[in-house]
């Protein structure tokens, strides 16, 4: 091999121990002789990928649509990279069937094999005999087990055990030499557990299959990292709320926000990208025209709607009957000469037990309403009485109206009390009582909630819990929580309104 060319290869290496994008477009073209079509959205991917392989992010969950790359980048090139980094690196692989999960272990090997790895990574060799799909090895003590969700994995932990001081046992690999294994920098990138499609689409919607996997991560898969500090990879289209994805966010808690995920390895960072971005909006557009162009994204929803909105927006909707249709978004509110906009918060209070607290301001127009903020939460409500009065008069509420059900009235007393105290003169408080049936109510109003409500463009990420209730609140069955819904629910009934209501009134 001339100067040049090793040169050439030298500098190829650089990258690709820099750049797990550069490392999947190199090897994709040398692999399949064609050019791996970058986008936007891949970028995003491996930024977030070369953070795992760094160390720098335990727990990360990829929502994407199918067939949009996430399987060639985050499966077969961060295996093959993580590999690179340390030949003893160990993988667990998972996906919803045995055939998908070998099929992929089989291409991390032709990747692994391949002449263009060869002469990049020479020190990554494959043990001789170990051919297997589901489990092999390379020569240094590295390996990669794939198997299904619901199959065993036995004799394997993916990762690199806190105490050892070589990367790994002996006794886990059947004829690798003691002396193979060398020692090494503690914090060096030693493996990870990738899982690709946990379940079917099909199967998401049984409540059986979906909670036998949720409850087998509890009872196994998460078991099988060898550290804390094993990267957690969990990727694929969501398919129901309460996915393998939902199921991780709600118990474990997450974040959309990179800084707070860097910041805390405990909780897990999302990223969540649908197909079609800034949806009903003048700049609407594609997520990857080279694969879906906007008119081919609108007729796959028009198509069916449930299961676009699910597997391609990731906002996973339930079979069953939704209360309310999409919600407008908005920028900035219109505004027209002459017309007032008018400041107002609505409060429902929490009773007691697993209730919520919901106030939110909005601006109201003639024509809509335009929410501003949310609080939503289950504090006490000696702890919620100086939120509340604080977000009114961050926001200069105008009129302030409260629920004086279950407790309502006296804790609207205490805010108006603690909201003078903090220099607010300006804001009206009103009470009334709510006699009517809640469900009867806010089934009655949910054509006006969506019709006169408009969020925030970024409601999503501002409040997570929120649009997560509202979103997946069914018009009939067992719902988590009402409180949201009622709070929207009171906000139209009071639309326009000019009713003369005070403390103590019953109206």
């Amino acid at each position: 091999m001339t100067e040049p060319e090793l040169q050439e290869l030298a500098v190829a290496k650089v990258k690709c121990n820099k750049s797990l994008l550069f490392h999947t477009r190199y090897f994709f073209v040398h692999q399949y002789s064609r050019k791996f079509v970058v986008n936007s959205h891949h970028e995003i991917i491996t930024s977030a990928l070369d953070l795992v392989l760094s160390g720098k992010i335990v727990k990360i969950i990829l929502n994407v649509a199918p067939r949009y790359s996430k399987t060639e980048i985050a499966v077969k090139n961060l295996i093959s990279s993580g590999l690179a980094i340390n030949p003893a690196a160990k993988f667990i692989h998972l996906s919803y069937s045995d055939d998908l999960a070998l099929d992929n272990s089989e291409g991390v090997k032709d990747i692994v094999n391949s002449e263009a790895y060869k002469q990049l990574y020479p020190e990554v060799e494959i043990k001789q005999g170990s051919d297997s799909k589901k489990k092999w090895y390379t020569t240094a003590g590295g390996g990669v087990y794939a198997t299904s969700t619901a199959g065993q994995v036995t004799g394997f932990g993916a990762g690199k055990v806190d105490e050892e001081v070589r990367p790994l046992h002996p006794s886990e690999f059947e004829g690798i030499d003691d002396d193979l294994f060398a020692e090494y920098d503690a914090d060096l990138f030693a493996g990870a557990l990738v899982i690709d499609d946990a379940i079917k689409p099909e199967d998401a919607y049984s409540d059986v299959k979906r909670n036998r996997i949720n409850q087998r991560w509890e009872s196994t898969i998460k078991n099988r990292v060898n550290s804390r500090r094993t990267p957690q990879i969990v990727m694929g289209q969501r398919t129901h709320p309460e996915d393998i994805s939902g199921y991780l966010m709600q118990t474990d808690g997450f974040t959309y926000d990179l800084q707070e995920a860097l910041a805390d390895p405990t909780i897990w960072y999302v990223i969540s990208l649908p197909a079609l971005i800034d949806l009903g909006l003048p700049t609407e557009r594609a997520l990857w025209p080279f694969k879906h162009t906007l008119p081919e994204l609108h007729k796959m929803r028009e198509a069916d709607s449930q299961v676009f909105d699910t597997q391609y927006q990731q906002n996973p909707q339930p079979l069953e009957g939704l209360m309310y249709d999409e919600f407008r978004t908005y920028h900035s509110i219109p505004l027209v000469e002459g017309v007032k906009i008018v400041r107002k918060s609505y409060t429902d209070t929490a009773d007691k037990g697993k209730d919520f607290l919901f106030q939110c301001v909005y601006d109201e127009t003639p024509t809509a309403i335009y929410i501003q903020d949310i609080l939503y939460t289950n504090l006490s409500m000696k702890d919620t009485e100086p939120m509340s009065a604080v977000q009114l008069a961050k926001y200069n509420v105008e009129t302030a109206t409260f629920e004086s059900n279950n407790g309502g009235e006296g804790f609207a007393r205490a805010v108006e009390t603690q909201t003078r105290a903090i220099g607010n003169l300006t804001t009206t408080f009103k009470t009334f009582h709510q006699s009517a049936n809640k469900e009867v109510r806010i089934f009655n109003n949910s054509a006006k909630v969506t019709n006169l409500i408009n969020m925030p463009h970024d409601w999503k990420t501002r409040w997570p819990l929120v649009y997560k209730h509202v979103t997946g609140y069914l018009k009939s069955g067992k719902n988590a929580s009402d409180d949201i819904e009622d709070g929207l629910t009171g906000m139209v009934e009071f639309f326009g309104t000019k009713r003369n209501i005070s403390f103590g009134d019953d109206d």
